[in-house]
């Protein structure tokens, strides 16, 4: 029987007779992951610490959880904290274990005597050198940490959080909390409303506070545009969202958003309320390309046109119809160009005849070729045979300032620009593209606009094209006619609303079965591809949602069991309730960009290395991108998860040999024409469908909700009223 602490997140099933619970709690350590439990629970309250017993166990539908036996809610205290400082990053090598034996042998003024004589470390039971010169070195210099994170820690707070609060705001981080703890909702990036709220009520601050209700109002805002992927909500609606976030309406809703205005928080036009950068983002984005639209065309004689594509279809073997020469002509000659298509239409084989074309004439100006993610920047570097990279690269991010190094007083230094996966660009993200677009001369847009949009605000792709005020070539005709044809053919029957007959498909199957048969199959499946000679790189399962009987969670337990079971000569480690195994495919879910490696990136889990076994006592995991080998470790922990099966979402400018897609009743909220053709078009040759066909149907009649942006608009507006018009 083992002995966790987890906050209380969220109940998942709860029998109000047995009062037998299954609920999300947060461990209590710097991943803070989330794990599920299972027990006997009357009541618990959210967000609150609790104390379990018990021991984790593998349920043969749902994976890893944590039976708990007994519980207890505990207060954070001095004790806790302690520990919490002493097995933060601020120790490395020092784990909770050695941290709680510490504390225990020395008493509470542990650090104080530590700081008199290092030596009482040598009393420590199993303190080696290393570990004592870390908590020597630690405590030099990170004084004044230990006040925070113990003042922090008895308030609620999170180890993470309180990190990047003292990074910040240093020493002076607890008084800028005694005087408004919703002031770090405006400043810190991922500090959220919620978690300033429960710091607030902590210290006993003002629930009428004006600052509260300014918070509440911004984060009310951002929340609900996040949620809808709007740009904006409209006036009437904030006084609704705002008693929902803050719980009263004793305030004055024009005072505040006044308030929020002035500091350029909020942005008002008209009955529109836009969160600041929103506004920013839309004006600017159609300010730059009224202006670059407006450049002079290139004056190229058409015989000269026909003889460079002439010699790029002679070099490659390849004919060109009349649209994609049309595409190849409009490319050369406009400053600006859309090209739009579903799958098999030959947008890459175009872009990589444009990109030569573009270095035969201007051999000394340089490219910049990107794509939203590190999986679409290496297929079209492979597709084009020029170095691509992600935009977040490209443009020098900063993850823990949120900035970019590339910008409007350091422009990107390229002639021409390539932006492939342009439907999941954001306005926000397109924003810092054209701050520093400066040198731009030419620009291109590659992108379906039937796939998904951006997981963020706004539509972009498609506020682009229904302004008609941009050059745009749409290429329908289907060249792949070989392997993966059956799933061209079935991606341009969704899109055009064409009826649909899988049962006369070859590379396409749909194999009707009940819910609790699908990971079976899905197993089969994956199995019968791996001995056909496929490898676990070109297999890959699309589930739409995480939890639930067949989500990804679940169906990834499965297939780990099945693709890389337990091995002797296998080192394996415990990350909360998941097991990562040398061999395991391994799924990227944040931008690490100084490692290289980015969301939705797929690797291989190379090396294990248990803490027991290292000079500086820290478990480690190696994985393989590729070629890029990154290394994890600490609060890195939390930035992978296993890939045998992926969300359609992250599987977004990724192509795979097989795909395979369940398609149930539990996903049903999520399913849409859109969702279920991103998630097809994913599929090169081979497309395995499981489930319900008559669902599968349903959610193709099924449009998304069109989102509310106004960046149409203001190209109507600004398009052909352009400066450059005077001269």
């Amino acid at each position: 029987m083992i002995e966790i602490k987890g906050k209380f997140k969220v109940i998942i099933y709860h029998n109000e007779t047995s009062f037998f619970t299954v609920a999300k709690f947060a461990l209590y350590e710097v991943e803070e992951k989330l794990i599920t439990v299972t027990g006997i629970f009357k009541e618990l309250q959210y967000d609150m610490l609790y104390r379990l017993e018990g021991d984790y166990a593998e349920h043969s539908k749902y994976g890893y959880q944590f039976q708990c036996t007994s519980f207890k809610r505990v207060l954070p205290t001095d004790y806790d904290s302690q520990i919490a400082f002493l097995s933060s990053p601020v120790f490395p090598g020092i784990g909770s274990k050695m941290a709680t034996t510490i504390i225990d042998k020395l008493g509470e003024n542990a650090f104080q005597m530590i700081k008199d004589n290092p030596d009482i470390l040598d009393t420590i039971k199993g303190m080696s050198l290393k570990k004592k010169n870390s908590i020597i070195n630690g405590l030099k210099d990170n004084g004044n940490l230990e006040e925070i994170i113990g003042f922090f820690t008895t308030h609620g707070l999170g180890i993470r959080n309180i990190m990047k609060l003292e990074k910040i705001y240093g020493e002076k981080v607890i008084d800028v909390v005694y005087n408004n703890p919703y002031q770090l909702v405006e400043e810190v990036d991922g500090f959220g409303f919620a978690t300033a709220d429960k710091l607030a009520k902590s210290i006993e601050f003002d629930m009428y506070s004006f600052y509260r209700t300014r918070a509440g109002l911004l984060s009310a805002v951002m929340d609900e545009c996040f949620r809808r992927g709007d740009t904006y909500l409209d006036y009437s609606e904030l006084i609704p969202l705002l008693v929902k976030k803050i719980g009263h309406q004793n305030f004055d809703l024009d005072e505040v958003l006044e308030d929020l205005r002035k500091s350029k928080l909020l942005y008002i036009e008209g009955t529109k309320i836009y969160h600041y950068s929103q506004y920013l983002a839309e004006e600017e984005i159609s300010s730059y390309f009224a202006d670059f639209i407006c450049q002079p065309e290139l004056v190229l004689p058409k015989e000269d046109i026909t003889r460079f594509i002439n010699e790029i279809e002679d070099n490659n073997s390849i004919i060109y119809d009349d649209v994609q020469k049309e595409a190849i002509d409009m490319f050369l000659k406009k400053p600006f160009l859309i090209l739009t298509g579903g799958p098999g239409t030959g947008k890459t084989t175009i872009v990589k005849a444009m990109i030569e074309l573009y270095h035969k004439l201007y051999p000394n100006k340089s490219i910049a070729i990107c794509a939203p993610t590190g999986r679409a920047a290496k297929r079209l570097t492979e597709l084009t045979g020029v170095e691509a990279t992600t935009i977040h690269r490209m443009l020098k991010w900063n993850l823990e300032s949120n900035t970019f190094a590339i910008d409007e007083q350091t422009p990107l230094p390229a002639d021409l620009l390539v932006i492939d996966e342009f439907s999941m660009v954001d306005p926000w993200l397109l924003h810092q593209v054209v701050k520093a677009g400066a040198n731009l001369n030419k620009i291109l847009f590659i992108g379906d606009e039937d796939q998904l949009p951006s997981v963020s605000c706004g539509a972009t792709l498609r506020d682009f094209i229904a302004s008609e005020k941009f050059p745009i070539v749409r290429l329908s005709k289907i060249f792949r006619q070989s392997e993966g044809s059956d799933v061209v053919t079935l991606a341009h029957q969704i899109k055009l609303d064409e009826k649909i007959n899988i049962d006369d498909m070859r590379e396409v199957k749909f194999y009707e079965i009940e819910k609790n048969s699908v990971r079976e199959l899905v197993n089969k499946v994956v199995l019968l591809g791996l001995q056909k000679g496929y490898d676990l790189s070109q297999i890959q399962v699309l589930v739409p949602k995480y939890a639930g009987d067949n989500g990804i969670d679940a169906i990834n337990h499965e297939l780990q069991k099945l693709c890389n079971p337990p091995a002797y000569e296998k080192l394996e480690l415990k990350v909360g309730y998941k097991i990562f195994r040398e061999g395991d495919k391994i799924l990227q879910l944040k931008n690490q960009i100084d490692d290289d490696v980015y969301n939705g990136d797929i690797g291989i889990l190379e090396e294990v290395c248990l803490k027991e076994y290292e000079d500086d006592n820290i478990d480690k995991l190696v994985v393989r991108f590729d070629d890029n080998i990154v290394v994890y470790s600490g609060e890195k922990l939390q930035n992978i998860s296993h890939a045998y099966c992926v969300s359609i979402h992250k599987s977004q400018g990724s192509e795979y040999q097989i795909v395979i897609m369940p398609i149930l009743k539990e996903y049903y909220n999520m399913l849409s024409k859109k969702l279920l053709y991103t998630g097809i078009t994913r599929a090169k040759k081979s497309l395995i469908l499981i489930g319900d066909k008559s669902l599968f149907e349903k959610g193709l009649s099924i449009n998304d909700r069109e989102r509310i942006t106004t960046l149409k608009e203001r190209f109507d507006s600004k398009v052909g009223k352009s400066l450059y018009e005077l001269w």
